[in-house]
């Protein structure tokens, strides 16, 4: 079922002409936030859940949060 999911999101991201590096960014970030959110916003069992170290989850937490404050770029489109 999962894979049907991603497969259609995926075949939207190429039609959308989202390059790699942005889908997997924007991936990661949403993954680690609904991660802390299922933990409570604790950085060391979310840390375990997603099989990482604690201070890998702080910096990118941190970099999440610059982004944010920065107002988060849009997903970046491939040349036509």
């Amino acid at each position: 079922m999962i894979h049907n999911r991603l497969e259609t999101l995926i075949d939207e991201m190429l039609e959308g002409h989202i390059l790699l590096d942005e889908a997997i960014g924007e991936f990661e970030k949403l993954y680690i936030k609904k991660a802390l959110a299922r933990n409570k916003q604790h950085l060391s069992k979310t840390a375990v859940v997603l099989g990482i170290h604690r201070n890998t989850l702080a910096k990118r937490v941190a970099t999440y949060e610059k982004q944010d404050r920065n107002g988060t770029r849009p997903l970046k489109r491939a040349a036509r």
